[in-house]
């Protein structure tokens, strides 16, 4: 970088868009400074240099998305930096002020927003001290059941997903009658959310019909491989009658949003933000045409309150919730940085470096309190050519409680996207996977290749709410993808899942090594049906009804399981297709720290050894300090040396660097105390799930 040739420009909160952009006479926006560099471009004399915008200390609310196209670009001696001012905190919020609340005679706090009565201004989230407040819903905890669920078809379309249908929930009387209090001019805002699989269906609601318990919706088919059936669990949100628990929102038709504070709230002392724009940041350049947007960095910002509009169609079910945008949305460009940044309080996905991005990095940036997932790689298509997505770096960021709007969203989804970098992150509060790699079912060509996802800490994911998922999920021929050195721990799921690695449909070419996997639901690894995977190394420990899975046999070798620690106190040690599917498993230990029984899939350990299988493995100690406190460091060499276990540090996975960033990414008591609760009752309650 040239360090003797910068044009430095300035932004303030009490800046103007016609100043010069001095420290004097500061900026007022980013899209002011922008054009500022453009017309500083255009003058004849202009040489080559690096331009910083220093942006000074306060909250910026944003009028309009920042668009970065190709004639933005700097060069990679002078980039174009946007960068806190030392010592400054910035903040750009998509979001609207929301103030003059008066208290009710039901304790409500209530504002008429003029833009709401003129303009039919409506939003879908809204912020409140910094927190996400909860729109009106019903029931305030739990779900409601559904009965049963029929679909009149009306255009069937050319996949196995109708084009439009109409689905017909019928629920028991008592789970009816809390929808008896809305109004008849709710009905058409009225929305349900549905849990099932890995899915999520969000839909308005057509009609109700009190005397047949019927709730009638309509958008697309059903998917037959997944749809809403009778046991499904759903919620209501979005009317008056269900705002009765505080921290609850409602914005009515007439204009009027309602709020039932805390009780430690006060009017004089609360922030009320509405989302307004739709993206904050628009990075556009085309690949196509070898037109990038290139060598512009981001440092010290924060970006906050980016509106999701709920469709009127609603969201259909979408595996990682990816039919999403994302806050700041990057396509065709190159040498982008983000670093030191935060994206919080939003409602669709953070960050997604889509179609002809590469050579890209996010660094050292707390993404959390998001509606969908946090970073994002890649195209659904398998791209080739300049429209390919490669060589992003993720590293040393936290990417927590995600999924707040749309559960089925994920920490960070690599689609058709190769050789990039996830390294040291921190994911943990999600309520689906943690990680997800590749996008195709089965053998199809995959672009997701030669992806190193190592050195991760990904923790408390999956809860109670979703199932058919992992820590780590991968799709697909995945040659030269590497899955080492993670610490994976705290991973639940609804019904069947809750991996820690999770090899699904067609993963292919694939190395899992020296990952530490403990406290999961189902087992450490699982593989549905691939090829040639390597298994090595690892410690799988503490699953609670298997430590290992495998779904579906083929005729071909489907993964190698070697050197491998297999560590815990109840359940199976193997369940699935073990007894036909082709693989080389050898040179374990297995040990049951609560007794002596070894159920491999309902074989004894000597009659799973005819089999083939581990010939020179061991039902030994494998001697760790306190397995059950977490402490997986060795006492003795003797058990591991039998079986070429090489250990490995596991306290070096997750955020690395000052002890306040570290702190930071430990997730608050209470969640963790939440999780624990939400497991322990999904266990009592459905001891025969999985």
């Amino acid at each position: 970088m040239n360090m003797y040739a910068q044009q430095l420009l300035y932004i303030s909160p009490n800046g103007n868009d016609t100043n010069k952009g001095t420290k004097a006479e500061p900026l007022a926006t980013l899209t002011a400074a922008r054009d500022a560099i453009r017309e500083i471009k255009k003058n004849p004399s202009f040489t080559t240099q690096t331009f910083h915008v220093i942006i000074e200390d306060g909250m910026y609310f944003m009028k309009a998305p920042l668009l970065l196209l190709p004639e933005d670009s700097g060069t990679a001696t002078d980039p174009i930096i946007y960068k806190a001012e030392e010592g400054a905190h910035p903040v750009f919020s998509g979001g609207k002020l929301i103030s003059g609340f008066s208290v009710n005679e039901d304790g409500m706090w209530e504002k008429t927003i003029p833009e709401s009565v003129y303009y039919k201004w409506k939003f879908d989230q809204l912020y409140v001290n910094n927190s996400r407040a909860t729109l009106a819903k019903t029931p305030n905890t739990g779900f409601i059941v559904l009965d049963t669920v029929t679909q009149n078809i009306w255009k069937p379309g050319t996949s196995r997903v109708a084009d439009r249908a109409e689905q017909d929930l019928y629920l028991h009387t008592e789970d009816f009658n809390v929808l008896h209090k809305i109004e008849k001019n709710e009905i058409k805002d009225v929305r349900f959310k549905a849990f099932h699989k890995w899915d999520y269906t969000l839909r308005h609601i057509d009609a109700l019909d009190a005397d047949s318990l019927k709730i009638t919706t309509s958008g697309k088919g059903m998917k037959p491989w997944n749809p809403l059936k009778k046991g499904g669990r759903v919620v209501f949100e979005n009317y008056k009658a269900a705002l009765d628990v505080a921290g609850e929102w409602f914005l009515n038709n007439q204009g009027k949003l309602f709020y039932k504070p805390k009780p430690e709230e006060t009017l004089e002392h609360t922030q009320v933000i509405a989302p307004v724009l739709e993206n904050l940041i628009t990075i556009a350049g085309d690949a196509t045409q070898n037109n990038y947007v290139e060598h512009v960095y981001f440092e010290g910002l924060s970006f906050k309150h980016c509106h999701y509009k709920i469709p009127s169609t609603g969201s259909e079910p979408n595996q990682a919730a990816a039919i999403l945008n994302a806050a700041i949305m990057i396509e065709g460009a190159k040498d982008i940085k983000i670093t030191n940044c935060e994206v919080s309080q939003i409602g669709q996905h953070a960050i997604w470096f889509g179609k002809g991005s590469s050579e890209s990095e996010i660094n050292h940036t707390y993404i959390h309190n998001i509606g969908g997932g946090g970073v994002y790689l890649g195209d659904f298509k398998a791209l080739e050519g300049e429209q390919h997505t490669h060589h992003i770096t993720i590293n040393n960021n936290i990417i927590q409680s995600g999924g707040q709007e749309f559960p089925a969203a994920v920490g960070i989804w690599v689609g058709h996207s190769s050789d990039n970098d996830i390294t040291h992150n921190d994911i943990g509060n999600f309520y689906y996977t943690g990680i997800s790699v590749g996008w195709v079912w089965g053998y199809t060509p995959s672009l997701a290749k030669r992806n190193r996802i190592s050195y991760n800490h990904i923790h408390h994911i999956g809860w109670d709410l979703l199932s058919d998922m992992a820590a780590i999920y991968t799709l697909g021929a995945s040659e030269g993808t590497v899955v080492e050195n993670n610490l994976i721990h705290h991973i639940h799921s609804y019904s069947y899942g809750g991996w820690g690695m999770y090899a699904d449909e067609g993963s292919s070419g694939i190395i899992f090594r020296n990952n530490l996997v403990y406290n999961t639901k189902t087992g450490g690894f699982q593989e549905n049906y691939g090829k040639e995977n390597i298994v090595t190394n690892n410690i799988l420990a503490f699953a609670k009804k298997y430590q290992m899975q495998c779904t579906i046999a083929e005729d071909h070798k489907s993964f190698t399981f070697t050197n491998n620690i297999v560590v815990f106190n109840e359940g199976m040690v193997a369940k699935g297709a073990w007894d036909d599917v082709i693989a080389d498993i050898d040179y374990n230990i297995y040990w049951n720290t609560a007794g002596t029984e070894y159920d491999f899939n309902k074989h004894s350990f000597k009659d799973w050894r005819k089999k083939g299988f581990d010939k020179h493995s061991f039902l030994i100690d494998p001697e760790f300090n306190n397995p059950l406190e977490a402490d997986f460091n060795f006492k003795s060499k003797k058990s591991y040396k039998k079986i070429k276990f090489k250990p490995f540090n596991y306290s070096e996975a997750g955020v690395f660097g000052d002890k306040s960033w570290k702190e930071k990414a430990k997730l608050s008591q209470s969640i963790i105390e939440d999780f624990d609760k939400a497991v322990e009752k999904n266990v009592q309650l459905n001891p025969s799930r999985g």
